[in-house]
């Protein structure tokens, strides 16, 4: 038996994903299971821990089983794992609630007003570099449990992020990492630890978060009880593993100064990985701590993309919901289709809008229809619509930092050859794509994963595990056309954030 193989546990919205990886970072294999997220009022988003743990474990006796890999030769495992949740357990580690607000949960509204009383909003987001919206970080959740459920906030003895919940049902250690706490809110990213003012504006004991570990270190094994549950070996070794966005960034291009990737998946951002932390207050880039301390994964996003496209083909293509292939139907219409969709725009801001967009209230549609309009318009536009959205967003970034070479695309919606040429002909940069699409965060957390247990010595050899499958340049005639359309989009988009400011009022 030869313990050279790693499995990596990517922990997203959707659901979980488990890959096999040898001890050269190649992908030998996956598996994916779905959860849920509920909805239970207005501004609360909400998953079920038990719901990611059962997932592991799911996937992993498949993985194991389809790949024909024994379970001895699993020399390490890791977790990329969605942000800004809090996880409480008590002292006996149990679970206190059955369900948790997840990143996109926007029910403390109160609570950031009281904390801004105590603290600028200026030095706290200079500090954490927590530029998504106040209310979805993990401390204003905590604030908000402690004044509306109290008896089960009194019971709190520690809080976990995702992927730290989850290790602490393999091995029983209780603990993060410093990307994951970069986004509790109350992380000071120079000093790389937490910040006892934070706590104190808060209300809320710094006891109750987890110690820091590094993202590439042992943390604990495999229990015996979640072996006989995971199909893992007792004894395997778990690396403390990083939050998603540090793991995308280490897969896409591992620690190489200034390089930028476009996530595309059910929410988007793009991202730039950089000694030093891109902080702007007016237009509030997210940062996140990287893998090895002294890097920095900058960032912007919108909130849909991929579910807004998902949403298209729910509600505008049910008659081929019996066809495996939808999305392969919208990529033939969108095709089909000149560049402005014969004048239709679509703004792709379904879940609200992000901190680097005009308001929260911000509420997506379509603009420029006309009884000439047909479907496969508004597949298009849905498709230009999110690259319009991000390329804002990728304007903000461009004002702050110095951005060379390609734009590499991961996630998703990097699968689709048509919206890799939208995106390069909006962008108006050249657009990679690799082999690794959709594993970016997956390989990341392989990476942590083998430099935990000493197979590897650093990260230098991930930009050689990239093989390129496709490089689009900007068409430059389709660009010029683009750049006509943003103005009137950003308007738009202006105006629907004016508006939406009004609807909010009403509820």
């Amino acid at each position: 038996m030869s313990k050279d193989k790693f499995i990596a546990y990517d922990l997203g919205t959707g659901g979980i994903k488990a890959s096999l990886f040898d001890a050269r970072g190649a992908s030998l294999a996956e598996t994916f299971r779905q959860y849920d997220t509920y909805f239970p009022m207005d501004r609360f988003m909400e998953q079920k821990p038990m719901d990611w743990w059962d997932g592991v474990c799911r996937a992993t006796r498949r993985l194991l089983e389809e790949s024909g890999c024994p379970a001895e030769d699993i020399a390490c495992a890791a977790l990329s794992g969605h942000s800004l949740v809090a996880v409480p357990i008590d002292r006996d580690g149990a679970l206190l609630s059955g369900q948790v607000p997840i990143w996109c949960d926007m029910r403390a509204s109160d609570q950031v007003s009281s904390f801004f009383k105590e603290l600028s909003y200026e030095f706290w987001y200079k500090t954490t570099g927590n530029g998504d919206p106040a209310e979805t970080y993990t401390i204003f959740k905590l604030m908000w449990l402690k004044e509306h459920q109290p008896d089960l906030f009194h019971r709190i003895h520690k809080i976990l992020g995702s992927k730290d919940f989850v290790n602490y049902k393999l091995t029983g250690s209780v603990c993060t990492d410093p990307s994951y706490a970069s986004g509790f809110g109350v992380f000071h990213l120079l000093n790389w630890d937490y910040e006892d003012r934070f706590f104190e504006a808060a209300g809320i004991s710094r006891e109750i978060f987890p110690p820091i570990r590094p993202s590439d270190e042992i943390i604990g094994y495999v229990t015996a009880e979640a072996a006989g549950e995971c199909g893992l070996c007792q004894g395997t070794p778990v690396a403390c593993g990083a939050v998603d966005n540090t793991c995308m960034a280490l897969g896409a291009r591992g620690l190489e100064e200034g390089t930028v990737y476009t996530s595309l998946g059910s929410s988007s951002w793009i991202a730039v990985t950089s000694r030093k932390p891109v902080i702007d207050v007016s237009s509030r880039p997210f940062v996140f701590a990287h893998a090895e301390k002294g890097y920095y994964t900058s960032a912007v996003s919108i909130f849909s993309a991929g579910n807004s496209f998902r949403w298209i083909r729910d509600h505008l293509m049910k008659d081929y919901a019996g066809d495996t292939d939808t999305y392969d139907v919208m990529n033939r219409m969108a095709k089909a289709v000149p560049p402005g969709s014969h004048g239709v725009l679509f703004n792709p801001t379904l879940a609200g809008g992000s901190a680097q967009e005009p308001s929260p209230n911000l509420c997506g549609g379509f603009m420029g229809l006309t009884l000439g309009n047909t479907r496969e318009d508004l597949v298009r536009a849905s498709m230009e619509g999110v690259a319009m959205a991000l390329r804002r967003t990728l304007d903000i970034l461009k004002r702050q930092v110095e951005i060379q070479g390609d734009m590499l695309l991961c996630g998703g919606g990097s699968k689709s050859a048509v919206w890799r040429r939208i995106f390069a002909d909006i962008y108006h940069m050249p657009v990679l794509k690799t082999n690794i699409d959709q594993d970016a965060a997956s390989l990341g957390a392989a990476a942590l994963a083998a430099n935990a247990c000493g197979l590897w010595d650093g990260y230098g050899m991930i930009p050689s595990l990239h093989r390129k499958e496709d490089h689009l340049l900007p068409d430059e005639e389709t660009n010029a056309y683009y750049e006509k359309l943003l103005p009137i989009y950003e308007e738009w988009t202006q105006c629907l954030s004016r508006l939406g400011d009004r609807m909010a009022g009403l509820r």
